[in-house]
């Protein structure tokens, strides 16, 4: 699956993962800080944790749990931010057959679903999508 970086966010989050400063969760988040009226460096250290996803590899996605974060920040209403979420989360799923990074990686099948750069675009994508 191609990557679309006409969106200047997705773009941004690319570019974050790319620059190895970054994990997937902070690459997303930190592309939407102005848009969650969060001090970048502030998500940057409050995402820190989820590089290789939640858990490291047995929950779900950094790039994902990234969106939730602005979600919540975004979402004045944390029912609203949960439906949003729900919408991203699906979208997701639906794009490359997991939310797990460890199912994403192929750590077990040997076959990778999709590589974090392509998790990280498409949690962007999906984002800008229920933010807008």
């Amino acid at each position: 699956m191609e990557i679309n970086l006409e969106n200047e966010r997705v773009r941004c989050a690319v570019e974050n993962k790319n620059s190895g400063k970054y994990n997937c969760a902070q690459s997303v988040a930190c592309a939407f800080a102005d848009v969650a009226g969060v001090d970048e460096d502030v998500l940057y250290r409050l995402t820190g944790a989820y590089g290789t996803g939640m858990g490291c590899l047995e929950g779900t996605c950094g790039a994902l749990v990234g969106a939730g974060m602005v979600l919540g920040a975004v979402s004045k209403d944390r029912i609203e931010a949960m439906k949003r979420m729900k919408v991203v989360m699906d979208g997701f799923y639906s794009r490359n057959g997991a939310t797990v990074c460890k199912y994403l990686k192929g750590i077990e099948t040997g076959q990778p679903l999709r590589p974090c750069i392509g998790c990280v675009a498409d949690a962007a994508e999906l984002l800008c999508d229920v933010i807008k």
